[in-house]
């Protein structure tokens, strides 16, 4: 029973996902269209970007970034805004899930080194928005850009044109931030964190991500790009092909079965193209506080031409509650663990903070799309 409400509680996306795609069955039948719903191109490069990233992840890369970043700390203030420049930037190429998966460890063993838990609420709120808002300015930074983008056939060019105003105005919004709510304090005593990194293991894995990214701007075939993913991997280190994240792939197919369903029955047709029509963004951004963006990105392609329009929604639709972007409940799974961290207190921090940056960033929209 404690191994089930584990999984549960760690795949909870998925069996809501799940049980849509079960129940769903009952008006459309399962046969061989199911088959067809599936988007294998986002799957692959997904696999593929786990599969590479936890390499880099055991190569000892990401570690040996923070700890060159923690050498340039001398305050507080400093620290934060460290931390959420790497959160940030490395989002966009790693995904917000690994960023916070390797920041927000760290930047809980960095507090409690330099005897700074006051702040670790905010400084974690901060990172995990980073994070958020960081990976939306590229294609390969969440797993709804990637599924958007491949859906869209539209060029890297174009997607940065749509989303990078909404990240330089994330990125001014967080230094501001984190200027105004983090006070300068002088820190005394320092983490150490010598890393030894494997070059071979980072060769290979930069070979891999190169391969990936040219899977993802349409020069190879995905599933070329798969294969040599795959085959170099089992030859070199097969044990991390478990460690890919297949919660989250299931996750995909089970939505995929689901929105397929959907789409073949009229009223639920009829239905979301009046409601999406012209309302793109604000209907994935309600939805995506409900059902998070990911699901909300897939759901809503199926009942709008307006792609752009959605990308924007379900970007923004990451901020608000803790589950509009399932990155979010990462932060909030390390914190809930810390003696010193009240639970209330975090989420009234998390909700207050994401909903002033939603705000401000859905005021934006009127600048950035005219």
């Amino acid at each position: 029973m404690k191994t089930v409400i584990r999984f549960i509680k760690k795949e909870t996306v998925f069996i809501i996902a799940a049980i849509l795609a079960v129940i769903s069955s009952f008006w459309v039948r399962p046969s061989m269209k199911y088959i067809e719903y599936i988007d294998y191109r986002t799957l692959m490069i997904l696999w593929s970007l786990m599969i590479v990233v936890q390499g880099y992840r055991e190569a000892g890369v990401f570690e040996k970034l923070v700890g060159s970043l923690v050498k340039k700390m001398s305050d507080t203030r400093t620290m934060a805004l460290l931390l959420m420049c790497g959160c940030f930037f490395s989002s966009m190429f790693i995904t917000n899930d690994v960023a916070l998966l390797t920041f927000i460890p760290f930047a809980i063993i960095l507090l409690k080194e330099t005897k700074m838990e006051e702040i670790m609420i905010p400084i974690v709120v901060f990172l995990t928005i980073a994070a958020n808002l960081g990976s939306m300015i590229t294609p390969i930074g969440n797993p709804q850009n990637l599924y958007l983008y491949t859906k869209s056939g539209m060029s890297i060019a174009h997607f940065e044109k749509i989303m990078f105003p909404y990240g330089a105005i994330s990125f001014i919004m967080l230094v501001i931030t984190i200027c105004l709510f983090i006070k300068k304090r002088a820190i005394t005593s320092i983490v150490n964190n010598d890393v030894t990194i494997d070059k071979k293991e980072i060769l290979i894995n930069t070979v891999l991500f190169i391969v990936s990214l040219m899977c993802v701007v349409r020069i190879i075939d995905y599933r070329i790009s798969f294969a040599i993913v795959l085959i170099v991997v089992i030859v070199t280190n097969r044990a991390i092909i478990k460690k890919a994240d297949y919660g989250l792939l299931l996750t995909f197919v089970a939505f995929f079965i689901f929105v397929g369903n959907m789409k073949n029955l009229e009223i639920v047709r009829n239905m979301l193209n009046n409601i999406t029509s012209k309302r793109e963004i604000m209907v994935s951004v309600i939805l995506s506080q409900a059902i998070s963006n990911v699901p909300a990105a897939i759901l809503l392609s199926n009942f709008t031409d307006n792609i752009t329009k959605l990308i924007i929604g379900t970007n923004l639709g990451g901020l608000g509650t803790i589950i509009a972007s399932m990155a979010s409940l990462i932060s909030y799974k390390f914190v809930s663990n810390e003696k010193s961290v009240k639970k209330a207190k975090y989420l009234l921090n998390f909700t207050a903070f994401n909903v002033l940056f939603l705000i401000v960033l859905l005021l934006s929209l009127s600048f950035t799309l005219s």
